[in-house]
């Protein structure tokens, strides 16, 4: 599939199967996520992928009643790591691009797996101690974002499209 088409048809699916991925899939999106860049090529995140139902229903309960975190057959959570990026970008790798390194990773997670025909939404509304405390991270790490992965419930092509921003309103020319 061509990148345009697939930014084209991507879109926020929260219904899943009752199945697991096939085999090899999670792979495929995992190495997506570590293909994507970052500051310094430093790949200041952490990726903990979570298939336990106990766990899935534990992270829905952090997320604003999005219950259908549950029912996705892997979730993945985005990590930022401040001290990776920080040891070469000071403050700044710390608070700001260890968040995008792992905004950019989640992101290459959910095209691939679009590309792959599964279904994912990304999540950002959820208690982020509680995530941290339900994955066992360390104190020095942070959540940025849930992706739960799956085959959905409703086909791509049947999803509402969300409306955007016309472009003459969201780019400005030279200054705002």
């Amino acid at each position: 599939m061509l990148f345009r088409d697939l930014v084209e048809k991507r879109r926020s699916i929260r219904a899943f199967e009752d199945r697991s991925l096939e085999d090899g899939m999670l792979e495929v999106i995992l190495q997506a996520a570590n293909r994507a860049p970052s500051a310094g090529n430093l790949q200041a995140y952490e990726i903990v992928c979570v298939s336990d139902k106990g766990r899935r229903d534990a992270l829905a309960g952090t997320a604003s009643r999005q219950e259908f975190l549950a029912d996705a057959p892997v979730v993945l959570a985005f990590f930022a790591h401040p001290r990776r990026s920080s040891t070469t970008y000071g403050s700044r790798g710390a608070n700001l691009y260890c968040v995008q390194d792992a905004t950019i990773a989640c992101a290459y997670a959910e095209l691939m797996a679009n590309d792959l025909g599964l279904a994912s939404v990304w999540i950002g509304a959820f208690d982020g101690p509680a995530v941290a405390q339900i994955l066992g991270a360390p104190a020095d790490v942070w959540p940025v974002a849930l992706l739960p992965l799956g085959y959905g419930r409703e086909q791509v092509e049947e999803a509402a499209r969300s409306t955007r921003r016309e472009l003459a309103e969201l780019v400005k020319e030279e200054r705002f």
